[in-house]
């Protein structure tokens, strides 16, 4: 037995116990933790074991385990790692995803661990390397992809490295600099900014200097200057070099094949689920990525056989270096893969989970080791309530009456007819900031589709007048959320009405011309005038009541019920209902009745009158019902190809993953979200609701997602706070307006930078340069003839600004006399901010900016004093507790001598610094 329990991997007892990271390296072919420091470094010559354990959120660990191939690993090394992983797998329960990753290609997933890169160090342990020791700093060039997760790729330093197509990140002793390809990603700029941020921290104590150097970006700019120095001076640079490490296999339409003995054999027909069985593995080919499919009864051997012939049908196929390996347990299926299949049947998985654990607990038997850590889950995690709308606001109902609406009488509000349709607006003001609004359009499950079509219509247009602002939201009877169940204190919830027939439709239809014939007099909403009210929840979030039939089966112990005959109200009691259900059943008889009296009836006290109401005493459950399973949240990339809907999930996502040129799907079960950046084309976004649709239709035959969910359009600016909870949410990042860039480039570094996709200066002076010079030559007036004179009676500050007026006011009437004017996007322009002219470009309005508080005179100091309105310590500006000043200029109003000391500098020096460099000093002194 002693022998038989050394099979059983030391290094892996005890694992997945805990969510988090645990990683090991293969050294003597074995697998040995690694140090927790050391997470994050990963040497090119050898072979990691990647386990990542989540907590779902309805109980239990996921697992998701990669084993990690260096470029210069040795093929031992390689082929232990994949075995090993196998058996870390099997310890596991048999219920991990597994992926092959090879340096330089990995998957987004693993990436999304080690935020913002992985930056591979040469050398190794096992593989034959030295580790590398502490050296002088080396200059390094990386090449930097990705929009979310960034894949860093160390190239030669060399000019020919360089191409306009790619944001390159040149890391020098003392500067780091950025270089955007003129024809490079505005995201990839965004992101690239964040791993530069990340060498500042790592390797140079956050000590260096950043400068961003746009392509085609020459003259007046010191920064870029520096830069082409590096590289031995300014030349043309080349075209993009497509190499092996480059090439990504195409995707194809997906091949089934089944693996017997290692041998692979192609299945032909239609893919289908029925094709998977639990005694067989099978290989998916999607030409880009290969998924091998492990039946749940399979044997350990056989696993290690597919796997094994995975590598070599890849080989065979000549596929690339990116082609990704995922392997998948059944019953464990990611999304992915089962979106490969035109649908895939939802079942209950507990049994699957319950004999993939019996399966393997028989087979570690056999290997002499326990199934502690394979059968163990966490405790499960309660239902987690969304953040509520505040309360106090206005509410406004209309019911949709053909292709109109009605309003709703403020008395009736809160009663919704399931053969109407019906448009509610909520009016709130959330802490500081402006109105809020939160729009809705109810559909009722008995409602005709012209009116229909006609909420949807008519909520559209409400969305517009309100400027895009309102959160806009599609609900289904029945699956109302937490935050529009709470604006409404009772919601009710009532049948279309029974006579002779059923109409299609509710109050605007049939019914109403009911009412009607019996002169205007609603019979308690049926013809017979009797109603039956299941009254469910127990707080403010869930607590609506619904009409049910009514008879005595309809009943449930668990439960309220309120019962209406003529003029009588009956809140009947059950044994094991809750104080608060007896509470809201009397709060919705007196809503639907007021001043009628009510007769409390406990279960088992019920009178004649009662049971003669509901057509006689008959057996009544006491059965409760299951809540759903909370399920984890998802975030998704959309994309149609070949009019083919797609989606990518966005791992570990984050506030920094909304990007603000990006239309995104938050799917959380309960509801799904459309988020729709401010920079979304304006045709993609009127198209939100129908991508959420077509999203909800794919989820709802794979993943079993209701096909009526809630379904929401959240504008970026304006994101309520049910979206917010799922992000640690930062808002003064959500305040930062522009595109990816400049919004990262403030985040980081305290100052934005223009839009400069697609621009060239064509080798002529930029905007700012001839700005500059004019401005000098104000300043130097006695040495230039040319210099501009300013009007009688002001200083050298007016004569500077003047002569920067001059050049803007040339530049605005003749828009292509400067061949190295700056162009801006329309995207761009959209985004300034509004104190900016809009017809001024930033740098020339920075300079105007910094001139406007040069170093004062004896003339100037007089306006400073009267603008700013004294001075104060600097603990008192740092704590913002001077109120009635300008918190944009609080260094202004600092005393000259704290100035200096603060600063280490005059406000005279101080304003003659760009604004960029003005901002990053306020930032580190606590004053931005």
């Amino acid at each position: 037995m002693a022998n038989a329990a050394k099979s059983l991997e030391p290094a892996f007892q005890g694992v997945g116990q805990k969510a988090g990271l645990e990683i090991w390296r293969i050294e003597n072919f074995q697998p040995v933790p690694l140090p927790k420091p050391d997470y994050g470094k990963f040497y090119s010559g050898d072979s990691y074991i990647i386990l990542q354990t989540i907590a779902g959120r309805g109980g239990g660990y996921h697992y998701d385990v990669h084993f990690w191939l260096g470029k210069d690993t040795s093929q031992d090394e390689a082929g232990t790692a994949a075995i090993k992983t196998v058996e870390l797998d099997a310890v596991l329960g048999g219920r991990a995803i597994q992926y092959r990753e090879l340096q330089g290609h990995e998957s987004n997933k693993l990436l999304s661990y080690f935020k913002p890169c992985i930056i591979p160090l040469e050398g190794g342990v096992a593989s034959g390397f030295k580790t590398p020791k502490e050296e002088e700093f080396k200059t390094r060039l990386y090449i930097c992809r990705g929009k979310r997760v960034v894949r860093l790729k160390q190239v030669p330093f060399s000019r020919s490295s360089l191409n306009h197509d790619d944001v390159f990140i040149l890391d020098t002793e003392n500067k780091i600099y950025q270089f955007n390809g003129a024809n490079s990603n505005i995201q990839e700029r965004g992101k690239a900014l964040e791993v530069v941020q990340f060498l500042k921290d790592k390797y140079h104590e956050g000590t260096c200097d950043v400068a961003i150097v746009d392509d085609g970006k020459l003259k007046a700019e010191s920064d870029s200057g520096e830069f082409w120095v590096l590289f031995g001076g300014f030349a043309p640079i080349g075209k993009k070099v497509i190499t092996d490490d480059d090439v990504v296999a195409d995707k194809t339409s997906p091949q089934l094949y089944s693996i017997k003995d290692g041998n692979v054999n192609a299945i032909e027909g239609e893919l289908s689920k029925s094709l998977l069985e639990n005694n067989r593995c099978y290989l998916l080919d999607c030409g880009n990525e290969i998924f091998l499919w492990v039946g749940r009864v399979t044997q350990v051997d056989e696993r290690k056989a597919a796997s094994q012939a995975a590598e070599e049908f890849v080989t065979s196929k000549s596929r690339p270096k990116s082609t990704q390996i995922i392997r998948l347990i059944q019953g464990h299926e990611n999304h992915a893969f089962k979106s490969k299949f035109d649908s895939w049947p939802v079942a209950s998985t507990t049994a699957v989970v319950e004999e993939g654990k019996g399966k393997v607990a028989a087979l570690l038997k056999q290997k002499g080791g326990g199934v502690k850590a394979a059968t163990k889950n966490a405790p499960v995690v309660e239902g987690i309530v969304p953040p509520l709308l505040e309360g106090g606001g206005k509410l406004e109902v209309w019911r949709i009456n053909g292709s109109e609406k009605t309003a709703v009488p403020a008395e009736e509000i809160g009663k919704f007819y399931s053969g109407d349709c019906y448009i509610v607006l909520y009016t709130y003001n959330h802490h500081e900031r402006k109105e809020d609004f939160y729009l809705c359009s109810w559909i009722g499950k008995d409602s005709v589709q012209e009116e229909v079509e006609t909420a949807t219509r008519l909520c559209n247009t409400m969305y517009n007048t309100l400027k895009g602002r309102p959160v806009q939201s599609r609900i289904y009877q029945g699956k109302e959320p937490p935050q529009f169940i709470a604006i409404f204190q009772p919601m009710v919830t009532l049948k279309v009405p029974f006579t002779s027939c059923r109409w299609k439709g509710g109050m605007s239809s049939g019914y109403k011309d009911h009412i009607a014939e019996k002169g205007g007099k609603d019979e308690t909403y049926t013809a017979d005038g009797v109603a039956l009210f299941c009254i469910s929840g127990t707080s403010v979030h869930n607590n609506k009541a619904l009409q049910v039939d009514t008879v005595a089966t309809s009943l449930n112990s668990n439960q309220c019920f309120v019962l209406q005959s003529g003029t009588t109200n009956f809140c009947w009691i059950g044994n094991q209902s809750t104080v608060e259900q007896q509470q809201l059943g009397v709060k919705v008889a007196e809503f639907l009745k007021p001043g009628s009296p009510i007769k409390h009836t406990k279960e088992g006290t019920e009178s004649s009158v009662f049971w003669g109401a509901v057509g006689g005493k008959k057996p009544h459950t006491s059965k409760q019902s299951t809540p759903e399973t909370p399920r984890d949240p998802h975030l998704f990339a959309y994309s149609i190809n070949k009019g083919k809907f797609e989606v990518e999930e966005i791992y570990r996502f984050s506030q920094d993953d909304l990007l603000t040129e990006d239309m995104l799907i938050l799917d959380t079960h309960a509801e799904v979200i459309v988020w729709v950046g401010q920079l979304v084309d304006t045709k993609e976004k009127q198209s939100a609701f129908e991508i959420g649709q077509k999203y909800v239709e794919m989820a709802a035959s794979l993943d079993g997602l209701a096909p009526n969910v809630p379904l929401y359009k959240v504008s970026e600016g304006n994101e309520p706070c049910f979206f917010t909870t799922y992000f640690s949410w930062d808002p003064a990042k959500a305040s930062v307006y522009g595109n990816s860039f400049q919004k990262k480039a403030l985040q980081l570094f305290g100052y934005g930078n223009e839009d400069k996709s697609n621009s060239s200066n064509n080798g002529g002076p930029t905007q700012r340069a001839s700005a500059l010079a004019a401005l000098n030559s104000a300043f130097n007036s006695t040495s230039s003839p040319k210099a501009v004179i300013a009007p009688k009676g002001q200083g050298q500050r007016a004569a500077a600004v003047a002569a920067l007026s001059s050049v803007l006011t040339a530049e605005k009437r003749s828009p292509e006399s400067s061949p190295g004017r700056r162009l801006r996007s329309p995207h761009a322009e959209a985004t300034r901010t509004p104190r900016r002219n809009t017809d001024a470009s930033p740098f020339a309005e920075e300079a105007k900016e910094n001139l406007e508080r040069a170093e004062p005179t004896e003339e100037t100091n007089e306006e400073e004093n009267e603008q700013y309105g004294g001075t104060y310590s600097y603990e008192q500006l740092k704590s913002k507790s001077v109120r009635g000043i300008d918190s944009k200029h609080r260094e202004a109003y600092l005393s000259e001598e704290e100035f200096q000391t603060v600063f280490e500098m005059s406000k005279g020096a101080f304003y003659k610094t760009p604004k960029w460099k003005q901002d990053l000093l306020k930032k580190k002194a606590e004053l931005f």
